[in-house]
Parts: structure tokens; C-alpha cells; sequence
């Protein structure tokens, strides 16, 4: 009797695990690297022509392989990483399964050098289309060289799917970045066409970063470095003025694998949700350590994406560590404090010129405000600078204060901006944005702290709801409580506004609390409350605060800039819009020609 099911010759299953695991030759070069990673190497050369298409060689000084384990090496499932299931619950290598090489080998043209240390000599394995036509021995250094040639040469319409050689050389770079960038302490070469495209030597790894993604964006980074429950997460997060446009700028590494993980990416989302607009993604190369049997990195063929046991943890972790190195701001902290006075004696020089506070005093002295009737777009705001008195005997003693306090004042802009000066660079804030940035902080500590400060309403309001905003009211009463907001049932779906936030006295408050529950609805689809209530305070210190044109006095400017300096994030309004810009003198002397 015939049957219907038949065993698949090994030929075949080889091209179908190919189809699994070498999806294009960035995919070969991957598995290629990660061996020789594995291998102990110090030195990597990755070599590709026409895009990978007619050759990929990657060259290794690791441990190498004898005779025997070259030949295994070409049968499926064959691996020296695993010897019992648990170690698939402990993997610390990036390979495991034993099949890229023989799928590497059966849709190209594949030679595989290798020579153990000590070894008198090496060995030469060639296969055609997954088939061993050789073998023979060679003279070589110690190490493993791998040769793919003519890759898909025998499955023709995986070759309609291959892109330009540019791109795929693109795609190979961009590999060997991610990977060069977890190894720091391995040299990497990579040639493309017999053109060096990149040559990383072995160093740190903030050296590693500013030699493949540029110094401009290596002077932007800041470190992370803690452990928290047994987790470890270090790495380099930028300030959010370098973001992108596409989330490719994200290195993210789980014990020293590259992943793309939903859970990694939603808590570094989290932690930039203060700096950066919608559609903007950060730049963050961040590695995390957790005990080999709290991951599963066997989810996907292309191991990249992982499952934590405690993914709520770990996400909760690594947010927490990003928001905490983001909170200070350490950008604009990075500028020289004002130097106190040592603890012995000492003459020391004015931190100001006399000079300086002559001509300073002149200024103010022949100042004289436009006509009354007059409004100007610049107005200066002469009080504002106050000189200390310096004598000869006694030195300035200038208190330490932050960021913002230190700046110097020259006026406001359309009544809506704060121009200053820091050095010799101008600074231009948006009041609104910097007035947003603070209540919105404000309110935040007020609702952890047990409730915004309410108001009573002298005539309370009623409230007219649908069947489904009543049912998010009734289940989000606490939070709405907390929130500042005292409401009391009706009947039906109708309910009395008796209170609301004290900063929204006197503003649209009901349009604000059906928006409110507007937000609470999507709660548990695709976000949680903690996320719905920050995106309702942000909303309501949005409303609370000033909008267009406002006149601010010097007394309240300094008092605004005296909070600026005690907020968290404090250089970007809560929908991540900058509050402040800069311009150096030398942009302002080009815009005059100077």
C-alpha cells in the first residue's frame, strides 16, 4: 500500500532549515560571526563581494576545530554548546542548534579552513550545494576561516528576493555594528568590495560606540551602570536632541545577545516618554545581564527575540535605571559650577572682570524702555542682572546654584520666550514649555504623595455621561480622587462635579474630565493606568498653565528658572518638546557674516 507521507531526503531539510536560518547574506555573516564570537577570538575580518552574493569569507583567531570536529561540524544538529536539556535553559553561548553551517553549506559553494593551537596543520572541507567534496590538509594560522561563494547558486528564486548589493552590504554593516558593539574587547575589520568600510580596534566601550556611530553622537551619551534585584543594566543612553526618526539606533543586548524585544524597547520608550515627541526614538546601546535560566532565547529562529520568566520585573528594572540616569538631566548639569570658596585662606581672583561689570553698569545706566503706547517684541528686562560688588580686600563669594539660576538674563521675546546668556552662547527658553515641565512635576509628586490639591467649586457642576464613560468612572474612582477631582453619583449616568484640581480653578475642567475618561478606556488594551494617569496629568498641567503671549517680571522669571532647577527632566515639556534652544556665537556671527 502507498503511502502518502514520506521522510524528506537530508538534502532537502538542509534547504528547508536554510530557508529558516539564512535568510540573506546578512543572515550568513551573523551565524558565521557569532561562531567565531564564541570561539574566544580577538580578532574578526569579514570580507563580502557584490553584497554578499558571490563571496562572504570570515576569518577568526579563536580555538579552531580538528579534523573530526570540522567534519561534524557539517551535520545537522551537530554542536559542541548543549549536552542535556538544561542546558538549553542556560545557554551563555549566541549559537546552539548545529544547523547554520550545514544550512549555510547547502545553498552555496562553502570551505571551511580550521587549525587548532598546537596543531602541526590544518584542515579544508569543501561542499557544493550541502555535498562534501573534499577534504584535504592545509597550511594556515591558528583559527577558522570560512568561505561562501556563489550563495543561492542552486535555489534561484530565493535570488529573486535578494536586494541591490548595496543594500545588502547595508544590511551586513549594520549587523557587524551590533555585533562589534557588544564585543568591544574584539577587533573587527569588515570590506566590502576590497574597500575597508570600517576597522574597530579593541578598547572600551565608549570607545567601541564613538568609532561606529561618530563622535558627535559619542559626546552625547551617558552612562548607566546598576544592578538591581540580580539584574544587571549598564550601557550609554544619549540626551534627547540626537533622537531619530526610526527605531535603528536602539542597541539593545540581553546577556550579550543582540534582541529585538517588545519588552526592552516598551521600558526605554517609558523612561524617554519625558523627552521626546511622537515618532521620535532615542539612541541607547544597552546591555542587560540576567541569570541564563530567567530568559529563553529559543523563541526564534533568528534569536532574536527572547522571553523573560519575570517580564514585568525586568521591564520595570531597566525603565527605572534609564529614568534615573534622564531625571537630573546630566546635559546641562555637565556645565562648570561656579567655584566655591576653599577651605583655607586663599587669594583668589574675581569670577567677574571689573571690566565686565563696568560695562555691564553702562548698559543699564543709558537702557531706556520703549513708549508705553509701543509694545516691542524684545523686552529687556534691566533688573534682572544684579552685580556683586568686588573689592580688592574681599573676593566675590558666589552661591552654587543650578543650571537655569545661572544663566543671565537679557529679556523676554514676544512676551512667550526667555532669551539668556550662558558663556558666550545664547539661550532662548519657551516659557510655556518650562511652566509646563514644572507643574506637571508638581502634580505628579502631589498624586504619589496620596492627591492633588483639590478646590471646591462654589456652584457644583453636573456631569451628563454615555453608559460606557459612567462605567470608568465608577471603576477609576480612586485615581480620579487622587487626581484632585470630588465627584459624587446623581443617578443613572449623571454625576456632580463638587471639586476639582486646584490648578484648574477657573479653567475648562469638564472638558478636561471627559477626557479623562477618554484615556482611562483604553486601559488594558494597549496601555496600563499608570500610563493613562501620567498622560492625564500631563494634560491637565498643559491647561493649567499660561498659553501665547504672557509678560513676566525679572522676579518671576528668576523664581520660574529657581524651579527649573529642582525639576526632574527638566529640559523638555512633558510631550517631550525642548525648552530650551541654543545658539552658539560663532551661528550668530554667520548669520551676520561675520
Amino acid at each position: 500500500m502507498l503511502t502518502r507521507i514520506r521522510i524528506l531526503p537530508e538534502n532537502l531539510t538542509n534547504k528547508i532549515a536554510a530557508g529558516e536560518v539564512v535568510e540573506r547574506p546578512a543572515s550568513v555573516v551573523k551565524e558565521l560571526v557569532e561562531n567565531s564570537l564564541d570561539a574566544g577570538c580577538r580578532d574578526i575580518i569579514v570580507e563580502i563581494e557584490a553584497g554578499g552574493r558571490r563571496l562572504i569569507r570570515v576569518t577568526d583567531d579563536g580555538s579552531g576545530m580538528s579534523r573530526e570536529d570540522a567534519l561534524l561540524s557539517l551535520e545537522r544538529h551537530a554542536t559542541s554548546k548543549i549536552s542535556s536539556d538544561d542546558d538549553l535553559f542556560a545557554l551563555s553561548t549566541l549559537g546552539f542548534r548545529g544547523e547554520a553551517l550545514p544550512s549555510i553549506a547547502s545553498v552555496s559553494r562553502f570551505t571551511l579552513a580550521t587549525r587548532q593551537p598546537g596543531a602541526i596543520e590544518g584542515t579544508e572541507i569543501y561542499a557544493e550545494g550541502g555535498r562534501i567534496k573534499e577534504v584535504k590538509a592545509c597550511g594556515m594560522a591558528e583559527g577558522t576561516v570560512i568561505t561562501v561563494r556563489n550563495l543561492f547558486f542552486n535555489t534561484p528564486a530565493r535570488l529573486k528576493f535578494m536586494k541591490s548589493a548595496e543594500t545588502e552590504a547595508g544590511h551586513v554593516g549594520d549587523l557587524l555594528t551590533r555585533l562589534a558593539i557588544s564585543r568591544p574587547q574584539v577587533r573587527f575589520t569588515y570590506l566590502n568590495d576590497g574597500k575597508t568600510v570600517f576597522r574597530a580596534l579593541n578598547g572600551t566601550m565608549e570607545e567601541r560606540v564613538a568609532a561606529l556611530l561618530g563622535r558627535s553622537i559619542a559626546g552625547a551619551l551617558y552612562p548607566l551602570d546598576a544592578v538591581v534585584e540580580g539584574v544587571t543594566v549598564r550601557g550609554l543612553v544619549a540626551r534627547p536632541d540626537v533622537s531619530r526618526s526610526a527605531a535603528g539606533h536602539l542597541y539593545t543586548f540581553i546577556n550579550g545577545r543582540f534582541i529585538r524585544d517588545r519588552v526592552v524597547q516598551h521600558a526605554i520608550f517609558q523612561a524617554y516618554r519625558n523627552f521626546l515627541e511622537r515618532g521620535r526614538y532615542p539612541v541607547v546601546v544597552l546591555f542587560v545581564e540576567v541569570p541564563a535560566g530567567e530568559v529563553d532565547v529559543n523563541v526564534h529562529p533568528t534569536k532574536h527575540e527572547v522571553r523573560f520568566r519575570q517580564q514585568g520585573i525586568v521591564h520595570d528594572i531597566i525603565q527605572g535605571v534609564i529614568e534615573e540616569a534622564l531625571r537630573p538631566t546630566p546635559w546641562l548639569r555637565q556645565a562648570p559650577s561656579v567655584p566655591t570658596v576653599a577651605a583655607t585662606p586663599q587669594r583668589r581672583e574675581p569670577t567677574v572682570s571689573s571690566e565686565r561689570v563696568a560695562e555691564v553698569r553702562e548698559l543699564l545706566v543709558n537702557y531706556r524702555p520703549a513708549p508705553a503706547p509701543i509694545r516691542p517684541f524684545f523686552q529687556p528686562q534691566p533688573a534682572v542682572v544684579s552685580m556683586p560688588t568686588i573689592t580688592a580686600e574681599e573676593p566675590a563669594r558666589p552661591v552654587d546654584r543650578g543650571y537655569f539660576s545661572r544663566l543671565a538674563i537679557i529679556g523676554q521675546f514676544h512676551a512667550s520666550y526667555i532669551l539668556c546668556q550662558d558663556e558666550s552662547d545664547l539661550v532662548i527658553i519657551d516659557q510655556h514649555a518650562a511652566h509646563e515641565r514644572v507643574a506637571f512635576e508638581r502634580l505628579k509628586a502631589q498624586f504619589a504623595a496620596g492627591g492633588v490639591e483639590g478646590q471646591g467649586l462654589l456652584f457644583p457642576d453636573t456631569l451628563e455621561l454615555s453608559h460606557r464613560e459612567a462605567a470608568e468612572l465608577n471603576e477609576h474612582q480612586e485615581e480620579l480622587r487622587r487626581m484632585g477631582f470630588d465627584l459624587e453619583e446623581f443617578g443613572g449616568t449623571t454625576w456632580v462635579v463638587k471639586g476639582v484640581p486646584r490648578i484648574l480653578a477657573g479653567k475648562d475642567y469638564l472638558r478636561i474630565l471627559r477626557d479623562t475618561l477618554e484615556e482611562f478606556q483604553a486601559v488594558g488594551a494597549n496601555r496600563s493606568v499608570a500610563d493613562a494617569v501620567e498622560e492625564i496629568l500631563t494634560r491637565i498641567a498643559c491647561h493649567s498653565v499660561v498659553r501665547g503671549e504672557h509678560p513676566l517680571t525679572s522676579g518671576q522669571i528668576e523664581a520660574l528658572f529657581a524651579q527649573m532647577d529642582t525639576t526632574d527632566f527638566s529640559t523638555n515639556c512633558p510631550h517631550g518638546r525642548p525648552v530650551l534652544q541654543r545658539l552658539s556665537l560663532p551661528e550668530v556671527e554667520r548669520m551676520f557674516k561675520r
